[in-house]
């Protein structure tokens, strides 16, 4: 029996790391307008732990963006004190195919990522780019 999967990402800002995944990705925002404004009421949560975003109530230190066909795992960006200082552990690889790479890397860098260098290992090649803040993936 499989676990469900979700991908933490640790950031600064997690309302646009989840905005630029999801329009990277094909992904949705996750909405939680309802939970909040419930959990505010109930006394759970404090002004200090919500924020406003697109005119909807969100938690201030965590976004998630999700597939909307369910299959795919989600993506959780939450808020760290510190900075990232050095390459990734784990990263993320986008399978684009040969034919789509030139106009991914555009589209990508489109919404603030930036190549970082290209990488070839026997026959299989990718090029990895890095999110608005830094952190690494792969597109193959």
């Amino acid at each position: 029996m499989s676990i469900p999967l979700q991908i933490a990402i640790d950031c600064a800002e997690p309302h646009a790391l989840a905005r630029f995944w999801a329009e990277a990705i094909g992904y949705e925002i996750e909405r939680h307008d309802a939970l909040v404004r419930r959990m505010l009421e109930q006394g759970y949560a404090t002004e200090d732990d919500v924020t406003e975003v697109d005119g909807l109530m969100a938690w201030r230190e965590a976004a998630a963006c999700v597939d909307p066909d369910g299959r795919q795992p989600r993506l959780l960006f939450q808020v760290v004190p510190e900075g990232k200082a050095t390459k990734n552990r784990v990263h993320l690889d986008l399978h684009v195919g040969a034919e789509r790479m030139s106009d991914e890397i555009a589209r990508l860098e489109g919404l603030g990522a930036r190549r970082l260098w290209d990488g070839r290992q026997g026959p299989l090649t990718w090029v990895t780019m890095a999110d608005p803040e830094g952190n690494e993936f792969c597109l193959a």
